[in-house]
């Protein structure tokens, strides 16, 4: 059951929020990596990596990398391990808030009239 100080459930909805952003962008700039997920089927954690990476490049935005990395930290610290606390993973919310922030700001630049 979820409960409001739940850092298990916390560390997984963060590294979601950021995962689905990176995938988001990987799709929009239509990279390697998406294309290999795409064509795999599913988006192994590698290739969420260098897609963080690769769109910290072409996108000259070093804080994707830097958000990706603290996000699956959290993810295999916070979720599947369950040793960082909500306290621990608190101060990471505003990083997942910047990329959510960021991807709507890049995806509101490239709608289609």
């Amino acid at each position: 059951m979820y409960t409001k100080n739940d850092p298990i459930q916390a560390s997984e909805k963060l590294y979601k929020a950021v995962e689905e952003s990176i995938k988001t962008l990987a799709q929009l700039l239509d990279t390697p990596e998406y294309q290999t997920a795409t064509k795999e089927g599913r988006w192994w954690t590698q290739l969420l990596g260098k897609a963080a990476r690769r769109l910290s490049r072409l996108l000259d935005e070093p804080r994707l990398e830097y958000v990706w990395a603290i996000a699956y930290d959290i993810h295999v610290w916070g979720f599947h391990e369950a040793k960082y606390s909500t306290e621990d993973i608190r101060g990471d919310l505003d990083h997942a808030k910047w990329l959510l922030s960021y991807v709507k700001e890049i995806l509101s630049k490239n709608k289609k009239p």
